[in-house]
Order: C-alpha cells, then structure tokens, then sequence
C-alpha cells in the first residue's frame, strides 16, 4: 500500500520520485504505524497522494520526542544536536538524515512555515529540563509547541475550504495531547514529570507524592481520580471548541479528521470507563471501538473520493 500512497504523491510532487526520498517517507510510515496506531488509522480514510506527508509529520515528531520520552535509553543532547542540525540544513543543502529529509519535503510541498517546526522542537527541549507545570496556562504554551502547532502543520495537508479552520486545528492538537497527557500519568511519571497543572493539583488536594504512591502500589487514590474528572471535562471543551474545523477542511479530509477526533475523545471516554484509573494500568481504546468508528468512516471517505474525481472529470 505505500508504493501505490507514495506513487499517487508522486504524480503531483515530482521531489517523490527519488527513490532515497521514498525510503525517507517508508521510515516515516513505519514509524507512525507502529507508535501511532490510532493516527495511523484515521490517516487511512484520506486520500493516497496525501498520506505519505503525515506519515512524515508524524515520523518527524515521534522521532525528536523520543530522544526525551524513551524509558530505556534517553539522549537529550542528541535531541539539541539532531534537531540545531536540522534547522540549519534547511537554509543550506538540506536535512542528511532521512526523517528529517522527509519532513523538509513536507514543508515544501505544503508551505509549512518554520515557525511552527521551531516551536515543536522548543517544547521537546523544554522535556529535557521541566518536570512539571504551574498552572495550567503554563501547560498550554507548553502544548502549543508539542501538538497545537502539529495541527497546524496538518492543516495545508487537510486543505482548508473557508477561512478561520487554525483555531479548530490548534484546539484539536491541544486536545490530542491532554488526553494522551490524562491516560499516561503513570508513564510519565516513571519519566519524572507530573503533566498535571499543579494548581490542579493543589485544588484537589493532591500532591506529586501522592502520583507516586499510586504508581507504586498500581491504584488510584480517590483524590487523584476526582482530579482527572476535572481534566477530562476541561478535555471535552477543547474537542468541543475543535469539532466545527472538521467542515472547514476538504471533503475528502472530513472523514479522516472526524475519525481522528472520535478515536482520540474515545480515550477519554475509556478513562472513564476505567474509573480514572490510570496510575494501575495503561487504558486503552480496544481495536474492536477503533474499527467500529474507522469502518464507516473509510465507506464515506471512499465516496467522498469519489465524488471529487466525477467533479474534476466534469
């Protein structure tokens, strides 16, 4: 399936025909495959010819994130190192390395601005030092590196029909990361950092030594599980502020946005299901839920492909 993707890219992006930059896109696709199953899924509804650059999108962020977030071999200074020499490469001969020289192509197939690379690569620095965040405004401008601004790199891919779709974009990637950030207290915690504001901490009554105990004892104090209620509410309004963005993308990127939004909320859903327990266990959205959401989805992207060949051929 990723030679008939990166072939249909192809016919509109001549850059795809060398064949050391399709291996760059393959790497890509591979790792959003295996660490991204649930993205990886709603990018199945989009269109052949625009797949292979969110695998690229998704390829650039997993791999500069797992200089910081691995449990097992962590290496900040790669990331200062890999992520200088990226920057520098694109106002030169270009990234070497292939994930990087993917997501250069993105960038120029797309007119994705710098900035919004900049500001990702900022928030991965921010991993190597900060454990914790004060107040919740401060998370935020934290988080519009790590993921608003990932959605607005998915925006040119999408293709905004009307105006005003980067406030639903930065909102949906805001929401994406809180809720990935509310089902992973506990790994992150064996990380050492607390994505938990600790103002909501401290109105709940929680401390970090309270994270820490449950993680040990692999329960969830009630306290904590009152807290994450909150989290998960604040959450919902996010997806509530992102969902009128899916309109305002094209048609045949409707379904894939729809179906991304629906499987991430699902995982606040599944938060809820397991009483907040999430310091005991790693909840997740069974395949079962994933496909009943992503199966129709795939029907009415078909169609809506369909339906925009008839009017092009017209």
């Amino acid at each position: 399936m990723s030679t008939r993707d990166l072939d249909a890219a192809t016919r509109t992006d001549p850059q795809l025909a060398d064949p050391e930059l399709r291996a760059a896109f393959e790497l890509c696709r591979t790792l959003h495959a295996e660490h991204g199953k649930t993205y990886y899924l709603a990018t199945l509804l989009l269109p052949p010819a625009k797949r292979p650059y969110v695998w690229a999108l998704y390829g650039f962020a997993r791999y500069a994130d797992e200089f910081v977030d691995s449990l097992t071999d962590p290496d900040p200074a790669a990331l200062v190192e890999w992520s200088d020499a990226f920057l520098e490469a694109l106002d030169s001969e270009g990234p070497s390395d292939p994930v990087g020289r993917a997501m250069a192509a993105t960038m120029r197939r797309w007119d994705i601005p710098r900035e919004h690379v900049e500001a990702f690569l900022t928030s991965m620095r921010m991993d190597i030092t900060e454990t914790g965040y004060a107040t919740y405004e401060d998370l935020r401008r934290y988080v519009y590196g790590s993921a608003a601004v990932i959605g607005l790199q998915m925006l040119p891919v999408l293709e905004p029909v009307v105006p005003g779709a980067e406030a639903p974009a930065r909102a949906l990637g805001e929401a994406f990361q809180l809720s990935n950030f509310i089902r992973d207290v506990g790994e992150d915690l064996d990380r050492g950092r607390v994505y938990l504001p600790q103002e909501d901490l401290d109105a709940f009554g929680v401390t970090r030594e309270d994270l820490l105990a449950g993680r040990r004892a692999g329960t969830t104090p009630p306290a904590v599980r009152e807290l994450l209620a909150f989290e998960v509410a604040r959450t919902r309004e996010l997806y509530a502020q992102a969902e009128p963005g899916i309109a305002m993308v094209h048609p045949t990127s409707r379904d894939c946005l729809r179906t991304a939004y629906e499987l991430y909320g699902g995982i606040l859903g599944a938060v809820e299901a397991a009483g907040h327990d999430v310091l005991g266990r790693r909840v997740r959205v069974g395949l079962p839920q994933r496909l009943a959401v992503a199966l129709p989805g795939l029907g009415r992207a078909r169609l809506a492909r369909r339906r925009e060949a008839r009017w092009r051929a017209a």
